[in-house]
């Protein structure tokens, strides 16, 4: 006995210690490794998640972030615009190394938001900033929404017109719609594109127009396109959020066809939705948050991405493939070659298209 404990068990007693201290040697490893990942904060707009639009692209980005294991991801929805700023100021007070402020109509909120939390970086998607008078802090990253909204217009404008004994949904009307969230930068780029690229294609065609106010009222959205589908309209884009799922559900309701905006939303109605119009909401967040990561976000600046930085495009036809001739889908083709040239220069605003 005196043998194993002068030889086994003190032995035993110093593995034991040992294996201790390395268990929580490694333990705390472990945490440094997770505590370098950076929380990454997000706050939607009131048309929060499940809009099927940029609000759930936006979060996509920040889900590849996470995935990636460069974020830990945090995100507040806003049920009321007022909600904005203690959202914002929130997620910072909170620890969040980089926020998002989801929507055009926080620009005022995440101004004050990073005035107050110099600490936080902040990103305003939608948002652009002037360098000069903003905080260091904040970084303005916008799209060339009107590229991709010539694109679809190029499709409406050719199939309406040329191709209505191609498929079921289209009448012999030369008309097509579109429903407004609200009349907002973003969104006035994307009509003004839609209406520019279908009459590129089709000078006599009649392109309808609803701003409902809104961009989270489904029941608008239907309304809307209900007056649209009553006056001939066959096939309606929405760019309206949230609101903008009431346009895809009344046309499926109606028969029409839809374009959707922002995210592929295809998924949401395959029988309905015959192409959206892109805009890389998904790309551009997780390129800020990659940024972040490395080193190189750079507040007090703005990032514009356009067809040529492949942030802009339109969706797949999916199950309408076989029924878009080829004409329509070389007419999308040869226009893309010439906007990344330059030899096509889409207007942004109604001033500058002479709406």
């Amino acid at each position: 006995m005196k043998k194993l404990v002068k030889f086994g068990v003190f032995p035993i007693i110093f593995i034991l210690i040992t294996g201790l201290l390395f268990a929580g040697g490694e333990t705390e490893t472990k945490k440094t490794v997770e505590t370098s990942i950076p929380m990454i904060g997000m706050v939607t707009d009131v048309g929060g998640l499940g809009d099927g639009s940029f609000n759930d692209g936006c979060y996509a980005g920040m889900k590849q972030a996470e995935e990636e294991g460069i974020a830990k991801i945090n995100v507040v929805e806003s049920k009321q615009m007022t909600d904005y700023v203690p959202n914002l100021s929130g997620l910072g007070e909170d620890g969040a190394k980089l926020v998002f402020a989801v929507g055009f109509l926080m620009n005022d909120a995440v101004i004050e938001a990073a005035t107050n939390n110099p600490d936080t970086m902040y990103a305003g998607i939608d948002l652009w900033f002037d360098p000069s008078t903003v905080p260091a802090n904040l970084k303005g990253i916008t799209w060339k929404e009107q590229e991709a909204g010539y694109l679809a217009g190029i499709v409406a404008g050719l199939m309406t017109k040329e191709y209505a004994s191609s498929s079921n949904k289209l009448n012999n009307d030369n008309v097509i719609g579109a429903v407004l969230g609200m009349d907002i930068p973003p969104v006035e780029r994307y009509f003004v594109g839609y209406y520019m690229g279908a009459k590129s294609v089709n000078p006599d065609i009649k392109v309808l127009s609803v701003v409902t106010g809104t961009f989270a009222d489904q029941a608008k959205g239907k309304e809307a396109t209900y007056a649209m589908v009553d006056t001939g309209a066959d096939i309606v884009f929405g760019i309206a959020g949230l609101t903008g799922l009431g346009m895809i559900n009344a046309a499926q309701e109606k028969g029409i066809l839809a374009i959707g905006a922002d995210v592929d939303q295809n998924s949401l109605a395959p029988d309905t939705v015959l192409t959206s119009a892109l805009k890389g909401t998904t790309t551009a967040t997780y390129l800020t948050i990659k940024d972040l990561s490395e080193s190189n976000f750079q507040g007090g600046s703005n990032s514009v991405y356009g067809l040529k930085e492949g942030a802009i495009d339109i969706a797949p036809f999916h199950g309408f493939d076989s029924i878009v001739p080829a004409e329509v889908k070389n007419a999308v083709k040869q226009a893309k070659k010439k906007i990344i040239s330059g030899e096509i220069v889409v207007p942004s605003t109604r001033k500058e298209a002479g709406l």
